[in-house]
């Protein structure tokens, strides 16, 4: 008799048997025939990812039925699917390794480590995983109509730099349609998604703008439409006009600036006849950005191939060392990016309704832009600032955007990568700057800031520059002689001054498809009131944000606990803030108070 912990697994099919079984455990630990370990929210999506991400890619390599091993003593659901988990690993470390089979690999190693609460469990099993497939190099694969098979990536992050869980094999998704985007769920099984490029793409053609200084090489057929070129420069990157690119419009630095943030590789530039590839291509990390509502950004020279395994074919001229790979599912260049995600309005979840000034500012990505403008353009420029910062080391803008991140209520990088408050104290010890220095440093951040695309909303602004006239001021104050700073003290968090946030007024130039909100009928003066149906309604859309920041004209709770003093700025005509609301309505509200404030 053979036991499911001596069952051979070195096999497609025997991993199939075994995925088939496991899902079986888990469907009756949902029913409630088996005492599982493992919480039951969790059990019900494992269940969804072993039938459409492990269980469906095995079955195309595997045909017939398959009769389960004779099992004696089953292990526990967390035991056999780390078992089977391995075992993936090990097949898939070999060479030849079909694409169903990599993404079943994918499917089971997230499983293995999701499920498990206990971290230290889970940086053992991918230490375990990783060393499993070590051999294997960093890659990216676009399977036939399914997803990228990311083999061994060190990074994946957010458009805000915030990290995303790792495995060692990764299947991301790349038909639009996952729930649980942006790793695969299978959707693209059921969704109808092709791979193939679009006849109707745009053409693979490398065109060429000379200029004085510099020539710029564009290739159209490749190009992701970031906007990156346009909104950053666009007195030379032309947004509807011929030529597209006018290099006599700009510096040649602030040039190679737009090339080399080009995220499609799209761009490039040459001089006196030589193109510069080596100065757009950067030595960076092999990394993976995932853009806000578009496609992956990818760094680092990381190998792209196709189905086949053989390399992917690239444009004319575009960048092997960074390149945008389509999310959407509809690029009309796959697995290139096209652009196609403005057009069908590809939306990532929605942020969160009071977002962070790290999110709003862009994050991390943005914060380096602009700490990269100040220390590369306007330092070396000034000779305030330029003696202070001669000897600076090579990361400094990373570190400086770092600190700037977890202070705006980002990921704590710069604690946890280069030591936190202490650190940044001991930077400044003893340099003794002058309050001329820090007003220089303060006017050109701000303008680094304009200049690299922060947002210049006056919320965002005005808790952006408070923090950097108070945090400037406190270096100015630790770097004199004789300065005493307390130790061990946390990076300070910063947030939306006095509650300006960008939800907390309309702006005047705000679009108003409807400034006055639905039409409502007043009830008649014996009938009952109450909260939702006469009293929310009151209120506009425009008066809620307007008054957000203090409460929410639309919660029967705040408005209850604050009806008196409401009720107060109605009767003195200084609320809404536009005018004064009829006699009728502030009735209708004092009768409500009166009543007793019904939900």
């Amino acid at each position: 008799m053979t036991t499911s912990n001596d069952t051979d697994l070195t096999t497609p099919t025997a991993l199939l048997a075994g995925a088939r079984r496991l899902e079986r455990r888990v469907a009756d630990a949902l029913s409630g025939t088996y005492d599982g370990e493992i919480d039951a929210e969790l059990l019900r999506g494992a269940s969804v990812q072993l039938n459409g991400s492990v269980i469906r890619p095995l079955a195309l390599l595997v045909a017939g039925t398959l009769d389960d091993p004779v099992t004696a003593e089953e292990p526990s659901i967390d035991a056999e699917l780390w078992r089977l988990t391995q075992e993936a690993t090990r097949l898939r470390a070999t060479t030849g390794v079909p694409a169903p089979l990599i993404e079943a690999t994918a499917a089971l190693q997230d499983l293995a480590c999701r499920l498990v609460p206990d971290p230290a469990v889970v940086a053992g099993r991918i230490a375990r995983l990783a060393a499993l497939q070590g051999d294997l190099p960093t890659s990216i694969q676009a399977s036939e109509d399914g997803p990228y098979l990311v083999t061994n990536a060190s990074h994946l992050t957010t458009w805000l730099g915030e990290p995303l869980p790792l495995r060692p094999q990764m299947a991301l998704c790349r038909c639009g349609g996952s729930a649980t985007k942006p790793f695969c769920d299978g959707a693209h099984a059921t969704n109808g998604f092709s791979g193939a490029k679009s006849p109707a793409r745009v053409a693979d053609r490398r065109d060429t703008y000379p200029g004085q200084q510099v020539t710029v090489l564009d290739n159209r057929g490749i190009c992701a439409h970031s906007g990156l070129c346009t909104d950053r420069l666009p007195t030379v990157f032309r947004q509807g006009q011929e030529p597209f690119v006018a290099p006599s419009g700009g510096r040649m630095d602030e040039i190679v600036r737009a090339v080399r943030a080009c995220p499609s590789g799209a761009l490039s530039f040459a001089i006196d006849d030589r193109e510069a590839r080596e100065q757009v291509d950067q030595d960076r990390p092999a990394a993976i950005e995932v853009s806000k509502d578009g496609p992956y950004r990818v760094t680092g020279s990381i190998p792209l191939t196709g189905a086949d395994g053989e390399p992917e074919p690239r444009n004319a001229g575009s960048s092997t060392e960074h390149y945008s790979l389509c999310r959407c599912g509809q690029s009309q260049n796959k697995p290139f990016c096209s652009g196609m995600h403005w057009y069908v309005d590809f939306q990532d979840p929605p942020a969160p309704s009071e977002p962070t000034l790290f999110q709003w500012a862009g994050g991390l990505p943005a914060l380096t832009r602009m700490t990269r403008i100040f220390y590369a353009k306007h330092v070396p420029a000034d000779p305030l600032l330029a003696p202070i910062f001669a000897n600076m080391s090579p990361d400094h803008p990373e570190r400086v955007a770092a600190w700037l991140g977890e202070t705006f209520g980002g990921p704590t990088v710069y604690t946890d990568t280069y030591g936190g408050y202490d650190r940044m104290v001991g930077q400044h010890a003893g340099k003794g700057l002058s309050e001329e220095q820090r007003a220089r440093w303060a006017q050109l951040i701000v303008r680094s800031a304009d200049e690299a695309g922060l947002p210049s909303d006056p919320e965002f602004r005005a808790a952006f520059v408070s923090y950097i006239e108070w945090g400037s001021r406190i270096a100015v104050e630790n770097s004199q002689p004789g300065a005493h700073p307390p130790p061990h003290m946390p990076v300070p968090r910063w947030w939306w001054v006095c509650g300006a946030t960008p939800d907390a007024r309309v702006s005047a130039l705000a679009v108003q498809t409807n400034p006055e909100g639905p039409v409502m009928t007043l009830p008649a003066n014996d009938a009952p009131l109450s909260f939702d149906a006469h009293i929310r309604t009151l209120f506009r859309e425009m008066d809620r944000r307007s008054m957000k920041f203090v409460f929410d004209l639309w919660s029967h709770d705040d408005v209850s606990r604050h009806a008196e003093a409401i009720l107060g700025r109605l009767r003195q005509g200084s609320m809404p803030c536009d005018g004064a609301w009829p006699r009728e309505k502030t009735d209708v509200f004092e009768r409500w108070i009166r009543a007793g404030k019904p939900a």
